[in-house]
Formats: C-alpha cells, structure tokens, sequence
C-alpha cells in the first residue's frame, strides 16, 4: 500500500471530449463526451477492449491530437488554443511517451537513444551525453550505455525507452502497453519501476490489458466505446 501523497494541483483535465474520425462516408466516434481529471502524482491506469478509445485518450492527453469537440487542459492551458510549436514545446518538456514496440533508433546505442529528447531540445553534446547515462545508470542499464538494441533484451530495451522518457525530467509518464511485449517477470520489473518513478513525484497513466497492472495503480478507469464506464 502506497503511502498518502498530497495532490497538489490538476495537470491534466477533459471537459466532453470527442474525436470523430471521417473515412470516406464513414464516421467513427473514437472518444464520445470524455470527461476526466488526472492530479499532480496520480497513478492512473486505463484499461478497456480494443477499439474502446485507450489510445485516442492518450494521443489526446499527450498532446498528439486535439479533440473535434470539447476541451483539453494542460496544467489548466486550454490545448485547442495552443499553436504546434507550443504544443511541441509543452510535449517536449512536460510529456514523457513509453510504447509498447520501445521505438528505438536500431543504428544508436542505448546513450545515443536517451539523449536523443535532449538533442531536439538543442542540449549541447557533452550535458546530454551526462544526463542520459546517468538516467541509464538510475533505471539499472549503467553497464549497457554503449549497446544498441538488437544487442539488448526487451525489458533492456524497454528500460532504455524509459530512460529516453526520463531524459527530459518531464513530471507525466504516459505509458501504452509498456509490458504487452515482455515476459511476466520482465514485465513486473517494469511495472516496479514506474512505481518508484510515481513514488518519487511523477504522474502516471499506463494504457493496459493486464489487470494485475491495471491494480497496482492507485485509481483505475475503464473505457468502452468511447466513453467511460467505471471509475475506482
């Protein structure tokens, strides 16, 4: 059981979103009246059937997508009002994204990988370099700085893609599926770490089908068809 933590403030917040996609004659409802409120340290986990809008909801709170009716906030910013590059800027430094498929560059080493964020963000060579082996060291892959993926095991590579997360100090996590290509125990070593991350201050929402995962986190929420159907 977690200790009680202070919420401080809400960091993210849907006010009736919908996100209807068009192909052809076809309308697709994706999202459908979406209302929801994420607090400074929560740990919250989605879960629901494929097509039940998961990763709508993340591209939403991640700033990937802007909803085609109602309101997205970020640290109480309307997001629809925002230009791109703004919302390039808040993703860049606010936002850290882990994917199910890692999304490392195959051609760069792990260090390479991390500092990437830092690079885009124009850190000079030598501080990247310096905050990404030390995001490296922290999460446990210190002896693994100078290999590339296809030299690393999947929970090597999925640390590694957290560490990338991390390398922006950024104060939300959005993780979607991040275990669904590991083993159970992997998979677990995974989740503990996303637990100390939570611990240490930050906000998480992890994107899942495993209810094990889905109950380590302090509040849960179920989506299907678009909309929310429970809440704990």
């Amino acid at each position: 059981m977690k200790s009680a933590k202070k919420k401080e403030k809400v960091v993210l917040e849907l006010n009736d979103v919908w996100k209807t996609y068009t192909m052809g004659e076809v309308r697709v409802d994706a999202l459908r009246g979406l209302s929801m409120k994420v607090m400074e340290r929560d740990y919250l986990s989605v879960m629901g059937p494929s097509g039940s809008g998961k990763s709508t909801l993340l591209h939403m709170v991640g700033l990937l997508d802007v909803p085609t009716k109602g309101k997205v906030f970020i640290d109480g910013e309307q997001v629809k009002t925002m230009s791109d590059d703004e919302r390039a800027v808040i993703r860049s430094h606010k936002i850290g994204f882990v994917f199910q498929v890692f999304n490392l560059v195959p051609s760069l080493t792990a260090l390479e990988n991390v500092a990437l964020p830092l690079m885009i963000q124009g850190v000079p060579r030598a501080e990247r370099e310096k905050k990404a082996e030390a995001v490296l060291v922290r999460i446990g892959m210190g002896a693994r700085v100078h290999h590339k993926p296809a030299e690393l095991s999947g929970g090597e590579r999925q640390r590694v893609a957290i560490a990338r997360a991390l390398a922006t100090d950024p104060a939300i996590i959005l993780a979607d599926e991040p275990t669904g290509n590991l083993d159970s125990k992997t998979g677990q070593e995974i989740i503990d770490l996303l637990d100390e991350l939570n611990d240490e201050g930050r906000t998480i929402i992890v994107v899942t089908h495993d209810k094990e995962i889905a109950a380590r986190a302090e509040k849960r929420m179920r989506l299907k068809d678009g909309q929310v159907i429970s809440k704990s």
